[in-house]
């Protein structure tokens, strides 16, 4: 590499193990520039929402220290990433920029540009991978083409090399020695404070790469074994929560994979499930990079006729756990009050708006962006496509979820209902997803008054799932 200072661009991979950039900056032995920068000029597919702020502040607390371990600095700043980087190569002579590689649309193209106007300049750059197991532009069907359905995805993917190892963390980084200007993360205000509503988000999460790999542990020592069976149940806690950790890259795929590998003890079914989890989010991204627009856009252009309702009061009802069914309320109120949600419950609150409310998926994908700390320009659209039917490999939009039936099925004594709709602790079994049914004087004894303590249902399941087949109908028609 050329000789002078390194510029290591950190983005969404927020780590020191496993993070190929760094590890090449520390193998050069020349002076390293840690950088990371606010984005001022993402946009609405990238930009963060509430919850993923107070997160990115704790995470790039942790980075902070675990730079300052092996003798290097984090530099922050707030702006234009192009224009902070060219600055700061006219500040200190930089020669050298170095990334790991994203993959939403708009990232790919400013990546793109930044990387030729600086090699127009004389300035090397290299990207690496990361973020990733498999390169998005690579993997094809026989006839060249991205692949649309995830099962001969997944068997195409099964069939390649396995993931590489993941890389060492480097032992030392030679800082750059003169003083720079780095902002103070406290004068970016990305945590809440008029209210500070992120209480119950802070008590379920560690954001960092020591708290992501806590997380993999805990999975790995327990919940993996029961993960096939277990992970539907959402009072459970059978699934692996690494979503987060992901997302901000405080660890990387290839780490998960071959800690997943290790594990002898680990029956194969359970495995391989979680890895075919793994390899979803995969998918997702291959998707998003290979059909520009996913996140504002139907990939099935049949949905750009369905008829939407604009049902504002509903979409609130929605957002505030108040739709007067507990499994769908419930749902919402962990989404808020811990800025995650259970997968199968998330798939149940999807298909209430979307079939139930006759509300675009577009509404919920954003409510999820803004609530969400794992929430992914990938993984979430791919995912809201699937429940509408409008996505690629997706489910039928007929497919409708009974959120009653579900709630007796995968939450059958109301555990999760109760934890997050306490109104309800006193009702029985046999009603607690589904109090209008119940007995005056049950309600009563359980403290409930419909409408008052706790909402009646916003519609009625039988009729609004009438109208939801009746509207896929009228598309159809319109649609040829």
């Amino acid at each position: 590499m050329p000789s002078g200072p390194i510029i290591v661009w950190f983005r969404n991979d927020l780590r020191i193990s496993d993070n190929a950039a760094l590890l090449k900056a520390a193998q050069q032995e020349q002076e390293t520039i840690c950088l990371y920068v606010f984005d001022e000029d993402a946009d609405e597919t990238t930009e963060y929402g509430g919850a993923q702020k107070w997160w990115l502040h704790h995470s790039l607390t942790a980075l902070a220290k675990s730079l300052e371990t092996i003798g290097a600095k984090l530099i922050l700043r707030r702006g234009s990433p192009e224009q902070i980087i060219k600055e700061l190569i006219d500040e200190t002579g930089a020669k050298s920029v170095l990334w790991n590689r994203r993959y939403a649309t708009s990232h790919i193209k400013r990546d793109t540009k930044l990387k030729s106007d600086l090699t127009d300049s004389d300035i090397e750059v290299i990207s690496f991978d990361g973020a990733l197991l498999h390169e998005p532009t690579k993997l094809r069907t026989g006839s060249g083409s991205p692949y649309k359905v995830y099962t001969p995805f997944w068997r195409a993917f099964s069939g390649m090399d396995e993931p590489r190892d993941p890389a060492p963390k480097p032992d030392k980084i030679v800082s750059y020695s003169k003083s720079l200007k780095s902002d103070s993360l406290d004068d970016w205000s990305l945590l809440p404070t008029k209210p500070d509503w992120a209480g119950g988000i802070a008590d379920e999460w560690t954001p960092g790469e020591e708290g992501a790999w806590e997380r993999l542990g805990d999975f790995l020592n327990g919940p993996i074994n029961d993960y096939k069976e277990g992970r539907d149940f959402p009072a459970q806690n059978d699934t692996s929560k690494l979503s987060p950790h992901l997302t901000f890259g405080e660890i990387s795929p290839y780490q998960i994979w071959a800690e997943v590998n290790a594990k002898q003890a680990t029956h194969t079914p359970n495995k391989e499930v979680f890895r075919k989890e793994v390899v979803w989010r995969e998918f997702s991204y291959h998707l998003l990079v290979n059909f520009e627009d996913l996140k504002n856009k139907n990939y099935n252009d049949d949905f750009d006729a369905f008829p939407w309702n604009d049902g504002k009061k509903h979409l609130e009802a929605w957002q505030q756990g108040q739709t007067g069914y507990p499994i769908v309320d419930a749902g919402m109120r962990q989404l808020w009050q811990t800025g995650w949600m259970h997968n199968r419950v998330r798939m149940i609150v999807a298909s209430f708006l979307i079939k139930h409310l006759l509300i675009d998926w577009r509404e919920g994908e954003k409510w999820f962006w803004d609530t969400l700390v794992d929430a992914d320009p990938a993984s979430n659209t791919a995912s809201w496509q699937w429940v509408a039917g409008s996505g690629a490999d997706a489910s039928p939009y007929f497919r409708i979820f009974n959120p009653i039936l579900q709630g007796e099925k995968f939450d059958k004594s109301g555990e999760y209902v109760k934890l997050y709709c306490p109104e309800l602790r006193d009702i029985p079994e046999k009603y607690i997803h589904k109090p209008w049914e119940a007995p005056e004087k049950i309600l009563e004894k359980a403290g409930v008054t419909l409408g008052e303590t706790y909402p009646e249902p916003v519609v009625d399941h039988k009729t609004a799932r009438e109208r939801a087949l009746a509207a896929y109908q009228k598309m159809k028609e319109n649609t040829g």
